[in-house]
């Protein structure tokens, strides 16, 4: 009990910030959804969906390999970090120079032609955001959680102040014919939607400058047989990782390509907007599975040499899913209040999907409990195998399920993903790294 105390503790202080800044930003929809057009707000959700697969690439398991050689080889933390964040300077600056190179080639794939400064401006996002994850991991591993959750809470400040600028006061003020000092230098109306992403890189430059004492005050060193060996334990990461991010936001690019062909352009754009804008009310357990995982990744480690280990782990998803069970209640008991944090009655519409999204994210964050198994034993590439195949069931289904019922088929694609995951997961964890979870308790909860 004394372990779950502690990473009850741990995922308050970790996770709090976060919380609050995914709610902080979760009050943004009403502002976002109220502001622009459904076919608008589409487009911000799409252009987010396909750069959530830039996040997990960039950084391509790096994070993940840190915590595991960071707690095996904690006499060489600094060799370890040093090679981690020199490895991430160079493919990211790589990266930025090829996405401004093609950025009009890349923005007419991604439906944007007239539009190549949004893939300059996210390539810039991504790039800074990656590098960023190594000293935030490292301030995990430390313990130092008033500097992570200060440098994160004035990361999401900012994002959030310069959309209540841009998009609460500015947009307002200019649609309505006024025009002042700021409106004059701080604001060109062509820029439309453009401001999300603009607020999204300034927070990302300020979060980057804030860390950047802590990421020069080692000697830098690079170390290529430790690179090679980490790079082999975070290789099925990544695979993991896009796998996970096909289930997460491949139904949101799927919806608009394949409804583009029936619908047209605009009103398929439109249907990613509903689907996104409502969606955003299952974000609760999501908010506290990511307030879970930034305690649990490094918790999990740490209490692997402990003679009872096992136990505390079964433990741990016991509550994990009693807690997930309630937020789930209280999202369906006021559900007829949590649908005006969508702004518009437009989008009431999707309301249907918002259950099967609830239960879909809780087998998710089962399916991040059950992945201590692969994690602990070394076996990542299960991991990787398991990932796969449930991107290969959220594709498929999608495939079939969206041009008979929209994105009511997205919704239920990404369920049946994530069971089929999480039970797959268990089967072959309880073949390689044996841990007696209490399942009649889970089920009946």
């Amino acid at each position: 009990m004394k372990a779950l105390q502690k990473l009850a503790g741990q995922t308050a202080i970790y996770g709090l910030p976060s919380i609050i800044g995914r709610l902080l930003n979760y009050l943004l929809v009403p502002l976002h959804t109220g502001k622009f057009m459904i076919s608008e707000y589409g487009e911000i959700v799409g252009m987010y969906a396909y750069v959530s697969f830039l996040v997990v690439l960039l950084t391509y398991g790096m994070e993940i390999a840190y915590f595991r050689f960071q707690s095996k080889n904690g006499n060489h933390h600094n060799t370890i970090f040093s090679t981690v964040l020199l490895s991430l300077f160079s493919t990211t600056i790589l990266f930025i120079f090829l996405a401004t190179f093609f950025s009009q080639s890349i923005a007419e794939f991604l439906n944007y032609p007239n539009n190549s400064e949004y893939v300059v401006w996210f390539a810039f996002i991504v790039g800074l955001d990656a590098i960023s994850s190594i000293p935030l991991a490292r301030l995990r591993i430390e313990n130092k959680a008033i500097k992570f959750a200060s440098v994160n809470m004035i990361n999401i400040f900012v994002n959030i102040a310069l959309n209540l600028f841009w998009i609460g006061y500015c947009i307002p003020e200019h649609q309505a014919g006024n025009s002042n000092f700021f409106i004059e230098n701080f604001y060109t109306p062509s820029i439309g939607i453009g401001y999300v992403f603009i607020a999204n890189l300034f927070a990302s430059i300020i979060k980057f400058l804030l860390l950047t004492p802590s990421m020069f005050s080692i000697r830098f060193k690079f170390d290529l047989s430790l690179f090679k060996q980490m790079l082999l334990y975070g290789s099925p990461i990544l695979i993991s990782g896009m796998a996970v991010i096909v289930n997460e936001n491949a139904d949101k690019i799927l919806i608009q390509r394949i409804l583009e062909e029936k619908i047209g352009l605009y009103l398929a754009t439109a249907q990613v907007g509903i689907y996104g804008g409502v969606y955003k009310l299952s974000i609760i357990i999501s908010l506290f599975i990511q307030a879970f995982r930034y305690a649990a990744e490094p918790f999990f480690f740490s209490q692997e040499k402990e003679k009872d280990s096992k136990e505390t782990y079964a433990t741990i998803m016991k509550y994990f899913v009693i807690v997930c069970a309630f937020i789930f209640l209280a999202v369906m008991l006021y559900l007829d209040q949590l649908k005006h944090f969508v702004n518009n009655e437009e989008y009431w519409v999707g309301l249907s999907i918002v259950p099967i999204l609830l239960f879909a994210n809780i087998f998710l964050g089962i399916f991040y409990n059950l992945s201590v198994w692969y994690k602990l034993s070394g076996k990542t590439k299960y991991g990787a195998y398991i990932a796969l195949f449930g991107a290969t069931i959220t594709i498929v289904l999608n495939l079939i399920l969206i041009p008979r019922i929209g994105y009511l088929g997205s919704a239920w694609a990404t369920l049946i993903c994530y069971f089929s995951m999480a039970t797959i997961s268990y089967f072959y964890g309880q073949k390689h790294f044996k841990i007696d979870y209490s399942i009649k308790s889970i089920f009946f909860y």
